[in-house]
């Protein structure tokens, strides 16, 4: 990391429908993106997006594995999911895993961590034992809250119910108790790569959904 700049990136994820679109936008802002994935299968597509891609699966790696992955950039984006349906694999994947990678980041020295999560993730999510939801919700619960108490440079990332929808390039913050609307996928992109250069960021959760204000002001004014 030179003058503060942060130059190679890991996202984790990497074939992620959110993670497809951040990779160009990462890239056509100057960085070297490294996008993790787990299906070698995807390693073509995943490569057009301007990544280079790292067949790795998070799931089944240890933590001294994923640092060695690690070492030598300057931030890690956590925008994996086991996408839902079978509960073991969620809290593998979503809690076990996404925990690891945080202690394989403060390892290989990656001091910056961007957690992609979701509008009311934490402990008081209130999502009840018999939906289908509850473990996901538990999961990214158990996982915000090990990543706040790292000494990483943390930031977590709660956009409300994601579209297919253009880019608007404007959000409205959520404080807590606000209602959760909707986001695209592509505005989502956008904050991420927001938040990845405002150091303002660092130590908060922002709860976002579409709005009228400009992702940049938008993250200034909900700091205050």
């Amino acid at each position: 990391m030179h003058n503060g700049w942060m130059e190679r990136i890991v996202v984790i994820g990497g074939h992620g429908k959110v993670a497809r679109l951040l990779v160009p936008l990462l890239t056509s802002a100057g960085h070297a993106v490294t996008a993790v994935i787990r299906n070698p299968d995807h390693a073509t597509e995943v490569a057009a997006t301007g990544a280079i891609p790292l067949v790795a699966d998070v799931e089944r790696l240890d933590a001294d594995t994923l640092a060695g992955h690690f070492a030598g950039h300057d931030a890690i984006i956590w925008s994996a999911g086991a996408g839902g349906g079978d509960p073991a694999r969620t809290y593998a994947v979503d809690r076990d895993a996404a925990i690891r990678s945080m202690a394989a980041a403060e390892q290989a020295g990656v001091r910056r961590y961007l957690m992609v999560s979701y509008f009311g993730a934490g402990p008081g999510h209130g999502i009840l034992e018999d939906n289908p939801f509850f473990p996901y919700a538990e999961a990214k619960a158990a996982a915000d809250t090990h990543l706040a108490g790292t000494a990483l440079s943390w930031t977590i990332l709660a956009p409300s119910k994601l579209t297919d929808g253009p880019a608007t390039g404007r959000i409205e913050t959520g404080t807590r108790g606000a209602t959760p609307g909707e986001v695209s996928r592509a505005d989502v992109a956008a904050v991420t790569l927001a938040v990845l250069h405002d150091p303002s960021t660092i130590g908060r959760t922002i709860s976002f959904n579409t709005g009228s204000t400009r992702i940049a002001e938008a993250l200034t004014s909900e700091r205050g």
